[in-house]
């Protein structure tokens, strides 16, 4: 009330005092001149007083104004920010979900009664189910007994806060087996507490070699909170798991159930007149349809013993593919040879026979052999490069490093092409180290005359690097992709 009454209280004081003023002039005399005068001055300072006022609202109104403007600013960049972050958040999960639907791995989670809350396109691919048939379903109402088992092992050791690993063979809808790197990692609320499980399975692909590091080193775990059963997985084992494995297997290779890829080897300098070199790579039909990642069906290939033919039937179908476009290329094809082949005396045979039945010139093959596996199989290494050679193939000599074990095969046998190891060439616009081991290897390789290939090539400056070392062939992602052999530019 009183604040109400106050902004008035002073203008109504000077109307009052100018009142006495004025009617002290009609009825009043002179003798009350001195209280005219007290009255004159009690109203000027009225008026003083409400100026000083008058100032200070001016001056809050514009502090006001000012605080109400920032405010604004404020309020319209945080809506801007607001928006922005909307935006963002709703693109990175679109990417999120794309990665999620197209990375080669089987993804879900689970609550931590083993509900489905999320799965990936891989995951529902698998068992063959659409998303309405998975969501809000327990683990055991729509994934079979096979699946579950590796789950329902390690629960209580993933609902206590542990990760487990675990290596093993599972079989796809069309009863195709394939080895997973299975991972399930325990979900965390704010509070610590385990309120669900992601599942990772992860097809096992062949491995080329053991990688080592450069120094070295082992690399151990970073924490002891992991369940590791990873185990080796034998072939008996596979069988007794399904006794006709092996046999599908086979089958598969005769019936010619693969596509053939390729890869450009591209010569660095292109004022030389070397021909185009592509390597030969191999995927499964079911591969094709993106339920599994390249080569994942390879490690059981292997532990059957069924390399050797698999190779067969890769190098028959290219050869065949090279007859019939023997006039419009002079292109090298380079096979990447498994360690059961290396060994199979009769290949070379194979190999020969086939050349002479369709008049393909056996320059224009070239074998690849990976240098741990020469280093393990050395007398089967040294007569296959003599024999193979002599039918005049060529000979690459892979993952090339500078070691004394890659020297003492240089001593021992004669190649055409070194394939320098890609780890070496990717990190050697980052390494001193790396880089000087690229230009050793090419100094090596032309006092022997072999032709020097670069592996991993990812990027232009590796690229102009490596042409400027004098490198004669680069292969990677940054040269070309891997391509069905139909779709190549044959020259």
């Amino acid at each position: 009330m009183i604040n109400t009454i106050k902004p008035y209280f002073l203008i109504g004081t000077a109307l009052l005092l100018a009142t006495f003023i004025l009617l002290s002039d009609f009825f009043f005399d002179d003798t009350v001149y001195y209280w005219v005068v007290m009255l004159w001055i009690c109203l000027f300072s009225v008026i003083l007083v409400m100026l000083g006022q008058f100032i200070h609202v001016n001056k809050e109104i514009k502090n006001y104004s000012e605080q109400l403007m920032s405010s604004k600013e404020r309020l319209t960049n945080e809506i801007k920010h607001r928006l922005w972050a909307e935006k963002t958040t709703a693109e990175n999960k679109a990417r999120s979900q794309y990665i999620d639907e197209n990375i080669p791995v089987m993804l879900a989670y689970f609550n931590a009664e083993q509900r489905c809350r999320y799965h990936n396109r891989l995951f529902r691919k698998w068992f063959g189910l659409k998303s309405d048939q998975i969501d809000g379903f327990l683990l055991q109402e729509f994934a079979n007994n096979e699946f579950i088992s590796s789950i329902s092992k390690h629960i209580d050791a993933i609902l206590s806060g542990k990760t487990v690993h675990e290596e093993r063979v599972l079989k796809s809808t069309k009863g195709f087996p394939y080895i997973f790197i299975e991972q399930y990692i325990p979900h965390l609320d704010s509070k610590g507490r385990i309120v669900g499980f992601y599942t990772l399975h992860t097809p096992r692909a062949q491995e080329k070699h053991l990688a080592v590091s450069k120094k070295n080193q082992q690399i151990r775990p970073a924490t002891d909170n992991v369940v590791s059963s990873r185990t080796h997985i034998s072939s008996s084992e596979i069988c007794s798991q399904d006794t006709v494995t092996a046999t599908q297997i086979a089958q598969a290779i005769e019936g010619g159930k693969f596509n053939i890829y390729c890869q450009k080897i591209a010569p660095v300098d292109k004022n030389t007149l070397l021909p185009d070199q592509y390597e030969i790579l191999i995927r499964m039909v079911e591969e094709e349809n993106n339920l599994m990642p390249p080569g994942s069906f390879l490690p059981l290939v292997d532990q059957f013993g069924l390399m050797s033919q698999l190779d067969r039937w890769v190098a028959s179908y290219v050869i065949e593919w090279m007859a019939e476009h023997a006039r419009k290329t002079r292109s090298i094809f380079c096979f990447n040879l498994a360690k059961d082949t290396l060994c199979d005396k009769e290949f070379i045979t194979f190999i020969g026979k086939k050349l002479q039945e369709t008049q393909v010139p056996a320059v224009t093959l070239c074998f690849e052999i990976e240098e741990n596996d020469a280093n393990l199989n050395l007398d089967d290494a040294i007569f296959f490069t003599e024999e193979i050679r002599k039918i005049g193939c060529l000979v690459t000599l892979c993952s090339f490093g500078q070691s004394m074990a890659s020297m003492d095969l240089l001593k021992k046998m004669k190649f055409d092409y070194l394939k320098i190891d890609g780890g070496i060439v990717c990190n050697m616009l980052h390494d001193d180290e790396d880089m000087m081991r690229i230009k050793g290897i090419n100094q090596i390789a032309r006092r022997l005359s072999i032709k020097t290939i670069a592996e991993l090539v990812e990027t232009k400056e590796t690229f102009a690097k490596l042409n400027e070392i004098g490198i004669n062939y680069a292969q990677g992602f940054g040269i070309a992709k891997p391509c069905s052999i139909n779709a190549i530019d044959i020259q």
